[in-house]
């Protein structure tokens, strides 16, 4: 129950400045209008060049709300990036079953099926791409009967999307067995979250748990998958609960260093701190399309470790990094100031320090503090 109350609290977190609309989408395909509901970030107007991932919501009529709430709320304490969100409505008169529709004997989308997967491919995600600045880092979710369809976007030898999240899937015949073969033969990187709980529909859990003995055994760099089976939830509340799992999963590397990672993964390196940190970004810019300026404070837990291991003469390395992801601040010239203050040069280290009071203040670093280091060495 604590869990639960946690969520809640946490989708509920939605700043008024995050953009929702709702548009009617004209579909070819469909024969028909649909309705789209579209989430775009807080800081989408601030920064005309910015690219955002995406999330397209299949049952947007419900998941919108508290997935926008999540993602939110991470991106409020920087765990999570800000991601624009297109949801379809498929529930004001049952258009999921339609949507949705598989034939019964191949398991393979039926004709109604069929335009919808179309409808998606074909139609929404070109006018997506066209009007927003959508990177190239894409996720699709899905609750039981669309969780189960959107999988078939895994059986095109190049996906359409790069993550899924299937909550509780409805799986089509030998969907099963199908899915966990073609993910181990799609050699882009994939994500893929799933969920189940113990009070969810039985006849959908034993082939839910089936498909996770599949896809748990495939070992290879390019499939990021987890399952998640909850205690005391229900088919519709373990929605609440795999949502944040999900995101988190996708967006693991995207998180400022915390004090786990400090500890288990940069102090008891021997050495190569600053060569981790730029490694960590690499990899956010390549498998999530985001590219960003190292955190301030990930600069500093760098400099911990190297204070820590004695390992100054990485503090030149890290100035490099600094002047490119902060050029016009002091962060530069500090690192080189405790670079020579740490290795005995300590004329060098009161000439960084006052270059340092010539530039913006960033961070807790402050021209004060400058003065007070460099009068401070003068005095020794």
């Amino acid at each position: 129950m604590k869990q639960l109350l946690l969520v809640l609290a946490f989708i509920c977190f939605i700043p008024v400045e995050a953009q929702k609309t709702v548009e009617v989408f004209p579909s070819k395909k469909l024969n028909e209008d649909r309705e789209i509901t579209i989430g775009l970030p807080p800081s989408y107007e601030k920064n005309p060049t910015k690219k955002y991932p995406l999330l397209v919501l299949l049952d947007g009529d419900y998941l919108f709300d508290p997935f926008q709430g999540a993602l939110s709320y991470g991106a409020y304490w920087d765990d999570l990036p800000e991601v624009i969100i297109i949801a379809i409505s498929q529930n004001k008169k049952d258009e999921r079953s339609v949507d949705c529709a598989v034939d019964e004997t191949t398991g393979l989308p039926a004709e109604s099926g069929d335009k919808f997967f179309e409808f998606v491919g074909l139609e929404l995600m070109p006018w997506i791409e066209k009007n927003f600045r959508v990177a190239p880092f894409k996720i699709i979710a899905g609750h039981d009967t669309t969780a189960g369809f959107m999988n078939f976007y895994l059986y095109k030898d190049q996906p359409l999307f790069d993550a899924y999240i299937s909550m509780s899937p409805e799986l089509p015949k030998g969907m099963e067995e199908q899915l966990p073969e073609r993910l181990s033969l799609i050699s882009k990187p994939i994500y893929y979250y799933q969920s189940t709980a113990d009070g969810d529909v039985k006849k959908m859990q034993k082939r839910i748990v089936a498909l996770d003995a599949g896809a748990k055994v495939i070992t290879k760099p390019t499939l990021s998958y987890h399952f998640d089976e909850f205690k005391g939830a229900s088919h519709y509340s373990l929605v609440l609960l795999s949502i944040p799992n999900a995101l988190y999963q996708f967006f693991a590397v995207y998180q400022p260093i915390s004090t786990s990672e400090f500890d288990t993964k940069i102090a008891p390196l021997p050495s190569g701190y600053v060569e981790y940190l730029k490694n960590k970004y690499d990899i956010i810019e390549k498998s999530l399309s985001i590219k960003m300026p190292i955190r301030i404070n990930d600069f500093k837990a760098i400099e911990a470790a190297i204070m820590k291991n004695k390992a100054y003469g990485e503090f030149d390395q890290l100035a490099d990094l600094a002047k490119k992801s902060y050029p016009k601040s002091m962060l530069y010239d500090y690192e080189m100031a405790m670079m020579y203050e740490k290795t005995g040069d300590l004329k060098k280290a009161v000439r960084s320090y006052q270059n340092a009071f010539q530039k913006e203040e960033i961070g807790d670093l402050t021209k004060d503090m400058m003065l007070n280091k460099a009068d401070e060495l003068k005095n020794q």
